[in-house]
C-alpha cells in the first residue's frame, strides 16, 4: 500500500488551518484518510476563545481515533461523535451557537477488505479511481449551487445560509450536521486508489480549469501530491495581479492533498 500526504499553508506567516491524517490499523486489512479544511472567519467576533487550527486539530484527532477503532460505527456516526466531543471541549468557555464558531469542511474515507466507505461535507473533495481507470468525484456541491448574489456579504451568508436549510453545512458544533454529508459505499475490489483534497488544492480544477478530475488525479498519482500544490501556487501567483480567476478570493489558500493506493 502506498500513501502520500502534503499540506501547505497559504501564508507562511499564518498557521495552516487544514488537518490531514492517514490511519492504518495493525491488522493490515484496511485504513482511513481524514482531511479537514478549517473555515477562516472574517475579522470580528466568533464567540470562541480558540483558533481554527485548535478546532481542526481536535476534530481531526477525534475523527482519526474513531475511524480506526470504531469499526462498528458508520462514518456519519463517527463524524457526529467527533463533533460532539470537540464541542464538549470548549462549550463551557465559548458561545458555540455563534455562526462563526470554529468549523471545517470534511473529506473522510475508510476501507476494509470488503468495502470503501466515504463521506464529504462542504467543499472538500474525494476522488475514487476504479479498476478500469475511471475517476469518480465525491462532492458536496450545495455551496457552488447557491447564486452569487446570496453570497454577496458575510452577513448574508451567516444569517441565511451557513449551516441552514437551503444553504450549506460545515462541521461546527452541532452533531446533527453529520446527516447532511454526502456518503456512500463501494466494493473494495472496485476502488484502486483515492485522493482527498481541500479546496486550496482543488483550485487546479475548480478555479483555474487546468484539467478535469481525472487529469488532477493523474497529476497526483504520476507526479506526486507536491506537484499538484506547486502547480496551484504557480497559477495563483500568475493571477495575483489581474485576479481573473481568483476574484475576491485570497491569493494563496491552505492546500492539502492525501493520496492512497488501496
Amino acid at each position: 500500500m502506498r500513501t502520500e500526504l502534503v499540506s501547505e499553508p497559504g501564508d507562511a506567516n499564518r498557521p495552516n488551518e487544514d488537518f490531514a491524517g492517514v490511519g492504518l490499523p495493525a491488522s493490515g486489512q484496511g485504513g482511513c484518510v481524514i482531511v479537514l479544511d478549517g473555515v477562516t472567519p472574517p475579522k470580528g467576533e466568533t464567540g470562541c476563545l480558540h483558533s481554527v487550527p485548535w478546532f481542526t486539530a481536535r476534530l481531526g484527532g477525534m475523527l482519526t481515533e474513531l475511524t480506526v477503532s470504531g469499526r462498528d460505527l458508520t462514518l456519519p456516526e463517527i463524524l457526529s461523535r467527533a463533533i460532539a466531543r470537540t464541542a464538549g471541549a470548549h462549550a463551557d468557555t465559548c458561545d458555540l451557537s455563534h455562526p462563526r464558531t470554529p468549523q471545517a469542511t470534511v473529506a473522510l474515507a475508510r476501507w476494509s477488505a470488503e468495502t470503501v466507505e466515504y463521506l464529504v461535507l462542504s467543499d472538500a473533495a474525494l476522488l475514487l479511481k476504479a479498476a478500469d481507470g475511471t475517476v469518480a468525484p465525491v462532492l458536496d456541491d450545495r455551496l457552488t449551487r447557491l447564486p452569487r448574489t446570496a453570497l454577496a456579504t458575510e452577513a448574508l451568508v451567516d444569517a441565511h445560509l451557513r449551516n441552514k436549510e437551503g444553504g450549506f453545512f460545515t462541521a461546527a458544533a452541532d452533531p446533527a450536521v453529520s446527516a447532511r454529508a454526502v456518503t456512500g459505499t463501494a466494493p473494495r475490489a472496485g476502488v484502486r486508489a483515492l485522493v482527498a483534497l481541500t479546496d486550496g488544492a482543488t483550485r487546479w480544477t475548480e478555479t483555474f480549469h487546468e484539467g478535469d478530475w481525472t487529469a488532477l488525479f493523474d497529476v497526483v498519482a504520476k507526479e506526486g501530491a507536491r506537484s499538484l500544490v506547486d502547480r496551484v501556487r504557480e497559477l495563483e501567483t500568475a493571477d495575483s495581479e489581474e485576479r481573473v480567476f481568483l476574484r475576491r478570493s485570497k491569493t494563496h489558500d491552505d492546500a492539502t492533498v492525501v493520496y492512497a493506493e488501496l
